[in-house]
């Protein structure tokens, strides 16, 4: 393929996308083409948004169109192809990028308040939860690790990378709204994950 910042925009010539989708999932490789000169810009776009470096934004952008290449037979046009496509590529630069910064966000972050109130809120009656010494790296992975795609997507964006939520909407082609609820609820099911972790540990603590 190309440098993907020399490709220019190209139209398909009496034929829909769809039938340029269909032809790619039977293996016809000047439809594949076809779609990679329609897309790779904005993948690259994409790409570049997230990881600030022209050499690695190409990188990831040649990847992405490699996975398109395998997976593409998945889309059941549920969903518009760019936001398909889109999330594809989100998730291949959000792999990247937790390889190059584990997860390490504040658990006082985690366990603010949901109304915008940053302080940490400890239950009457109940240890400190971030002075357990329960609550490390590997436990916070997990519960991560536990998400669903979309929410784990959010937290990974606004909470370890610090991407605003007006920038996520952009990345993913989501409203702020979206954006938001998805991180309140990513958060909340970490915390209930984590409390978890922490009331199982306090049962073996007290049978033992």
């Amino acid at each position: 393929m190309h440098s993907v910042r020399e490709e220019k925009p190209h139209n398909p010539d009496n034929s829909s996308l769809s039938d340029v989708i269909q032809l790619a999932q039977r293996g016809d490789v000047g439809a594949f083409e076809l779609i990679y000169r329609l897309h790779c810009r904005c993948v690259y776009t994409l790409c570049l948004r997230m990881v600030k470096d022209p050499s690695e934004a190409e990188d990831l952008t040649q990847e992405a169109f490699m996975q398109l290449f395998r997976k593409i037979h998945t889309f059941r046009g549920e969903a518009a192809f760019s936001s398909w496509l889109h999330r594809l590529t989100a998730n291949i630069v959000l792999m990247r990028l937790r390889k190059r910064k584990p997860i390490s966000t504040s658990l006082d972050q985690i366990f603010a308040g949901d109304d915008g109130d940053q302080r940490p809120h400890n239950e009457a009656g109940r240890p400190d939860l971030r002075l357990t010494g329960i609550f490390d790296r590997v436990n916070l992975q997990r519960a991560v690790d536990q998400l669903p795609r979309g929410y784990k997507t959010m937290f990974i964006l606004h909470d370890v990378h610090g991407y605003e939520h007006n920038e996520i909407a952009k990345i993913l082609g989501c409203s702020v709204g979206t954006s938001k609820s998805q991180l309140h609820k990513a958060r909340k099911q970490i915390r209930e994950f984590l409390r978890g972790v922490q009331h199982y540990s306090g049962q073996a603590t007290l049978n033992a």
